[in-house]
């Protein structure tokens, strides 16, 4: 895939937010990017949503984490970019023992973690093209630079008539890829995609996943969250399946379909 203008200077560019470097007793821990550690979580008094979660997540990687409805992906993407804390285990992240990590030093470890929500959590008051550059903006970002990238950003998934337009008058699928390019806009270190493809056609969804793809490439760790069988067909990365609270790491097939806009 022809990689696009916005894309090029965001490989070339720094990334926008950093933490300093892990002490010299996390280093080792620099090798995978996410660490659970017999994780449990539950909410309140209820049963454990989530039990006994051990995985990795290296840097670069590329993942699907599926499971039916219930199962508690929701539940663990949270655990991952800080809005819960488990009820028991370890969880590394950049390193980082977030057990013993300063609260002062968690809204860092966020920057470099983009988000797509399910429900979306677009400013209403905002356009389209503000929503995206809202993390830019928050960066210090030059307003010329900003615009100019957004703009393209946007045209690349299929908003280039939307630029100006509030979310109240998108639909479900261009709210979705309004947020999508507002999880990727500030280049994060881990992208969490939460079905991020439910409410657009295969046209759309083929589109944003090489989009993905594309971003993987230049470095950024994915994990999509996604019960779409046939996407997960079409591209070989590993799965990571929850059932009934409990994680099973499942190795990409040997001989997978070619991912969208590869040659057959």
């Amino acid at each position: 895939m022809a990689k696009a203008a916005w894309l090029r200077r965001w490989t070339r560019s720094p990334a926008s937010c950093d933490v300093r470097p892990p002490s010299a007793a996390a280093r080792k821990a620099r090798q995978t990017l996410v660490r659970f550690e017999n994780v449990g979580m539950r909410y309140g008094a209820g049963r454990e949503v989530l039990r006994d979660i051990t995985m990795e997540l290296a840097p670069g990687g590329f993942y699907f984490l599926t499971g039916p409805s219930g199962a508690g992906k929701s539940s663990l993407l949270k655990l991952i970019y800080l809005a819960e804390r488990p009820s028991r285990g370890l969880i590394t992240l950049f390193g980082r023992d977030l057990a013993t990590t300063p609260r002062r030093e968690l809204p860092a470890l966020r920057r470099r973690i983009g988000v797509v929500f399910q429900d979306f959590r677009l400013i209403p008051h905002l356009s389209a093209l503000d929503n995206v550059a809202l993390p830019l903006r928050v960066a210090g970002h030059r307003d010329d630079r900003i615009r100019e990238n957004v703009a393209e950003l946007l045209r690349w998934v299929g908003l280039a008539d939307e630029l100006d337009a509030k979310p109240a008058t998108l639909s479900g699928g261009q709210q979705q890829r309004v947020a999508i390019a507002r999880a990727v806009v500030s280049k994060p270190s881990l992208l969490l995609a939460d079905e991020p493809t439910g409410n657009v056609d295969d046209r759309i969804a083929a589109r944003l996943l090489r989009l993905f793809e594309e971003l993987n490439r230049q470095g950024t760790t994915i994990v999509v969250a996604t019960h779409n069988e046939g996407m997960i067909a079409r591209f070989a990365h590993t799965r990571l399946h929850l059932e009934s609270g409990e994680l099973t790491v499942v190795a990409p097939p040997r001989a997978a379909m070619p991912a969208a806009g590869a040659p057959a």
